[in-house]
């Protein structure tokens, strides 16, 4: 065009445009077809706005607005028709086609018309009519196709058309308008648009400056509002520099936006501004610039299917990094774990970062032990790090490591070298011992576990069958748990025969004698070659036993235990080997003059049941009075009491004399 154009609109679709320009020429063409309309009025044509879905045959119509608001409709033969819908009040500033809905802003207000009924619905007057409306034009925009927004000056209202009903239509049109929501704002409106049910106002601004105190021009607002029923809240403000705002009008303004896509045009004479809505990336953008690292983190693993600009790992990366800059070390190790998931080389990377500043251990234990499996270097270089400071903690380490994460044999060694200047730490040969462990070499790690006394001695002997390994260790291992070393070597003869064990403990007799005393009590014939030595070991260091051992060995050479106990002057041991090599009176003799206990006495001859050593009791008792009372007690079922009676010396004082003899005679009576 030779001259300035000045508005373009375009169908719904996209395919058909409207154009106007200043020598008063109005064309409307289909960008993909052949149709094409052209007119050229006597006047400047400020405004055309296309139908919106002038693509349809049936809808081929457009307005024009200058001093009269035109409707072209296309009829018979593909000819347009003029119609006037407005003239009068001046000219037609601004027109806003939506649906069946035509807005229009002149002088005096604006007004819209219902295009299926062709009757005016409504008149929303001018706020401030002092504004000159060439420059300080109205903005409209529909929201949807029943809702318009109106800005004006520092006014916004938002309309809403809504159906009359029925009962109140008279001569009235069909559809009516409410305002819904009125505001003034702070600056003048050059452009308004919706976003969801808020508002987006671009402001032009006047501001008085502090050095010359004459009003001039700020740069351009672009404001997002909550619209409430009376006023609004502002959510967002952003001032805009564009390039020669100091000489702009409110005129020379203006805000598109496209629908679909959530983006707003802001024109200005000499710049476009392109305003979108933030999005994730936006947001984790700010997050990371306010070093809201976990947040980011967060945010970006929530919406990981929408960001497009950021990538949890880098965003990850730059929190461990924030963390280690810090000094919450350990927090930026178990973040690790999170962040660098199952990719080794990170993970390595990482591990040389935290060595460099001198924080292995904080690492440590966070360090993947299976899937991933990092390099056996990574964890030989924190164990050595460990060893260098803090045995305890490499104990730990050793302890909940897998073995085959590491090469054992440069760990065991290092270990060894440390025990040259240490030899006698426990810690350190607890750890070895577990490390041969590991590397099946048992038999050493059974050596310190001896030595350390540690309870696991036995569990390992267990696990990997070292009985072979401890036949000559049993005095250590006895030492240390005589209980449950015999019970695992009677367990176990045949890995290591009785014989065997008795040899091992020939100069701890008192360790001799746990081992048999235990095997006896399992089987009373299988030690029997030992019953003779046992003999001796009950009497030296279990006499309470040596009885009971005697009265159930069918083995015990008798006139050795006879010679011991007689040696040792055990009397109930004595008087049970006399009783039993049948040398019964001896035995008697022994329990009066020895243990003086005629009840015991009275018992050994009742067991006997023989009526010498009966003759023997009597004799020896009937100089002692107590022991008179226990025959005169006991007697009367086993021997004739008369017996007894008629050798009592006249005068003998006796206890309990009479209640003896009405016994005598209940048990006579009882034998009768």
């Amino acid at each position: 065009s030779p001259v300035k154009i000045n508005q373009i609109s375009l169908d719904e679709s996209g395919e058909h445009m409207g154009v106007c320009s200043e020598d008063g020429k109005v064309q409307v063409f289909g960008l993909y077809s052949a149709e094409e309309f052209h007119e050229t009025f006597d006047c400047p044509i400020k405004i055309v706005a296309v139908h919106p879905h002038f693509v349809r045959s049936h809808f081929k119509q457009f307005v024009t607005g200058g001093k009269k608001l035109l409707l072209y409709e296309r009829g018979w033969m593909n000819r347009w028709k003029p119609s006037v819908l407005h003239e009068g009040e001046g000219n037609i500033r601004n027109v806003k086609w939506r649906g069946h809905l035509i807005a229009w802003a002149n002088n005096m207000g604006v007004k819209i018309l219902d295009m299926i009924s062709k009757q005016r619905i409504t008149n929303v007057p001018r706020d401030d009519i002092s504004l000159r409306p060439d420059m300080y034009p109205c903005s409209l925009c529909w929201k949807d196709n029943l809702t318009l927004i109106i800005g004006w000056g520092n006014s916004v209202k938002i309309c809403s058309v809504k159906e009359r009903h029925a009962s109140e239509m008279r001569d009235l049109p069909n559809r009516y308008v409410e305002i819904v929501f009125q505001f003034d704002t702070e600056f003048y409106i050059s452009g308004l648009a919706p976003l969801c049910d808020q508002l987006v106002i671009l402001s032009y601004v006047k501001e008085i400056s502090e050095k010359t105190e004459v009003e001039c021009c700020a740069r351009p607002r672009l404001d997002i509002v909550q619209p409430l029923p009376e006023s609004c809240e502002e959510i967002s403000s952003d001032a805009l520099t564009v390039r020669g705002f100091q000489e702009n009008e409110c005129r020379d303004y203006h805000l598109e936006y496209s629908e679909g896509e959530s983006l707003f045009y802001i024109i200005s004479p000499r710049d476009v501004v392109v305003a979108k809505e933030r999005d994730q990336d936006d947001h984790i953008d700010w997050l990371l610039e306010k070093k809201k690292y976990e947040e980011a983190l967060m945010a970006a693993e929530i919406s990981q299917k929408t960001i497009k600009k950021h990538k949890i790992l880098d965003i990850g990366l730059a929190y461990i990094n924030h963390l280690v800059e810090k000094g919450e070390y350990d927090l930026a190790a178990r973040k690790c774990q999170k962040i660098l998931g199952k990719n080794t080389e990170l993970w390595e990377f990482e591990v040389y970062k935290f060595k460099e500043i001198g924080q292995l251990k904080a690492i440590s234990r966070y360090l993947p032990r299976r899937d991933p499996v990092l390099k056996p270097l990574i964890y030989e270089m924190v164990l050595h790090e460990f060893l260098e400071s803090d045995y305890e903690g490499f104990a730990t380490l050793i302890k909940e490591w897998p073995g085959d994460l590491y090469n054992n044999t440069i760990i065991v060694q290092a270990v060894v070298d440390h025990l040259k200047k240490d030899p006698q730490n426990r810690t350190l040969l607890r750890t070895l011992a577990e490390l041969y462990t590991y590397d099946q070499r048992y038999g050493r790690a059974l050596e310190i576990y001896l030595t350390l006394r540690h309870k696991d001695v036995f569990q390992l002997i267990h696990k990997h069958n070292l009985f072979s390994s401890i036949k000559d260790k049993i005095v250590l291992l006895m030492d240390f748990d005589s209980e449950k070393a015999v019970d695992m070597l009677l367990d176990n003869e045949d890995k290591i025969s009785i014989d065997r064990v008795v040899e091992e403990l020939e100069n701890r007799p008192e360790l001799q004698h746990v081992y048999l005393h235990k095997l006896f009590k399992r089987d009373h014939h299988k030690g029997q070659r030992y019953h003779e030595k046992q003999i001796s070991l009950y009497a030296e260091y279990d006499r309470p036993n040596l009885l009971p051992f005697l009265r159930d060995s069918t083995h015990c050479p008798l006139e050795k235990a006879l010679e011991i106990c007689q040696q040792r002057n055990f009397v109930e041991e004595t008087v049970y080997l006399l009783s039993r090599m049948g040398n019964s009176r001896s035995a008697l003799k022994m329990i009066m003059e020895e243990l003086q206990d005629v009840d015991k006495a009275i018992e050994f001859a009742k067991e006997q049941d023989d009526g010498e050593l009966w003759e023997d009791l009597i004799l020896y008792s009937i100089d002692k009075p107590p022991f008179i009372t226990g025959l005169l007690n006991n007697i009367g079922t086993h021997v004739d009491p008369i017996l007894l009676i008629h050798r009592i010396k006249e005068g003998m004082e006796i206890p309990n004399l009479r209640d003896s003899l009405v016994k005598i005679l209940q048990d006579y009576n009882l034998q009768v």
